[in-house]
């Protein structure tokens, strides 16, 4: 891949690294990755973006054009920049694999590293990891919430650039999302892709029913959005279509406007009294997992689930929680007190306890405390001399299906829209100062 900007830094960074360089600060250091709280009626959090983080963190480099524009700055001295050139992580890390359901304070990432190199990834590992395990664990939700019914995720053109609608999409699909809309998303990660057509396309044919049937000449299979002008009419006009045209070449209407309940009995209605049972409904227009669930307990005969903005940006949980802290340093605890944001410190483990294959509790405990017996331990090195490691390189489908597998062993409370439980994770009292 094209090798990652050093530049995806914070200044503050930088400024870290030259000091620690110049005053022999380069010793062993663990920064650790962690959620310091869920948002707000979430029961748990779902790990993701671990891949693309450790290829970002293997390919970093400072380039010519980098430096040019470091020397410009007044904080940086020839010396220091001249070390850049050579830069590579040469660190370790571990983190529990893709899929991985996770709680407060367990360690998404830590970093094993120089403490130059280590403080220098602090802003490329939170966008990545806090971003991606975000939009996952929302999407999980979505997931839980449909009940079985398919979701496709709609919501490139709303979420925040670039990056973040291809990495949304990767994420949903973790979570078990069964395609996206996004071409370059099914391209770079072989994610199916879906579609529909355009409003557009209708309101620019001669009429909603011409629309509908050149559109299903050419694409068989297809689905109709219906809702342009009025519903009820164009699930007439989808209808006429289909009779005139024969099986296969309708698929599914798509609802995306009104009351999805009462439009989806309505459709259900009227395709079956045609004779057109096999033709899905589609239902989309600004949904999250908690339209999603109102509509399942309203018996909405809707097919699969098509949601967009409010998945991709989280919208009601836009940020984690997330911090990336000193917690060792040249063998020795280092934690912040600050009132409110205290951190943990050493270096850590999380084991944890399954009983009947639900997920039971989590310990966190000191990295070298013996395992307790019969538990399992969470993070795994996938970086070791600043290269990947085997472990590390799973296939998306590997990943997809470990999440659907920790989701499957959640206890039921925790998978409540509006969970009030917790998962017990004890915290072993040494790693509190």
């Amino acid at each position: 891949m094209t090798p990652s900007s050093g530049l995806f830094t914070d200044l503050y960074e930088l400024v870290m690294a030259q000091l620690y360089d110049e005053q022999d600060m380069t010793r062993p250091a663990v920064f650790e990755l962690t959620a310091r709280s869920l948002p707000d009626g979430w029961g748990f959090l779902l790990a993701a973006g671990l891949e693309q983080t450790l290829e970002r963190i293997e390919s970093l480099r400072f380039s010519e054009d980098d430096l040019a524009y470091l020397a410009s700055l007044p904080q940086f001295d020839a010396a220091f920049l001249e070390r850049l050139r050579s830069f590579r992580f040469t660190g370790e890390i571990w983190a529990p694999p893709e899929g991985t359901v996770v709680f407060p304070h367990e360690p998404l990432l830590q970093v094993i590293a120089p403490l130059p190199q280590a403080q220098l990834l602090e802003t490329l590992a939170l966008n990545q990891i806090g971003a991606a395990t975000l939009v996952a664990s929302k999407a999980a939700r979505a997931v839980l919430a449909a009940a079985g019914a398919p979701l496709l995720e709609f919501g490139g053109r709303r979420a925040h650039g670039i990056d973040a609608a291809l990495t949304a999409a990767r994420s949903a699909y973790v979570a078990g999302f069964a395609a996206t809309s996004s071409v370059e998303a099914g391209r770079r990660f072989g994610i199916p892709v879906v579609g529909t057509m355009a409003h557009s396309y209708v309101l620019a044919s001669p009429d909603e029913q011409t629309a509908f049937r050149a559109f299903a000449e050419r694409y068989p299979d297809a689905t109709l959005l219906v809702d342009t002008y009025d519903t009820a009419v164009g699930i007439e006009h989808a209808i006429a279509v289909a009779r005139e045209l024969g099986p296969g070449r309708i698929g599914a209407i798509r609802l995306d406007s009104g009351d999805l309940a009462e439009e989806a009995a309505r459709a259900r209605t009227m395709l079956d009294d045609a004779g057109l049972g096999e033709v899905r409904i589609i239902a989309s227009g600004g949904l999250d997992e908690h339209r999603i669930a109102a509509l399942v307990a309203a018996g909405a005969p809707i097919d699969a689930f098509a949601a967009g903005t409010a998945v991709v940006v989280s919208d009601d949980s836009p940020s984690l929680d997330a911090v990336y802290k000193l917690v060792e340093y040249d063998g020795k605890p280092r934690a912040k007190r600050s009132p409110g944001k205290p951190s943990l410190p050493w270096r850590k483990q999380v084991y944890r306890r399954e009983v009947d294959g639900l997920i039971a509790e989590d310990a966190i405990q000191p990295f070298d405390a013996p395992a307790p017996a019969g538990w399992r331990p969470l993070l795994r090195p996938v970086m070791t001399d600043g290269a990947r490691t085997a472990a590390a390189r799973e296939t998306l489908t590997e990943v997809r299906e470990r999440a659907a597998a920790q989701i499957a062993a959640l206890p039921a409370e925790l998978c409540e829209l509006r969970a009030e439980g917790a998962l017990p994770v004890t915290i072993e009292r040494s790693l509190r100062l």
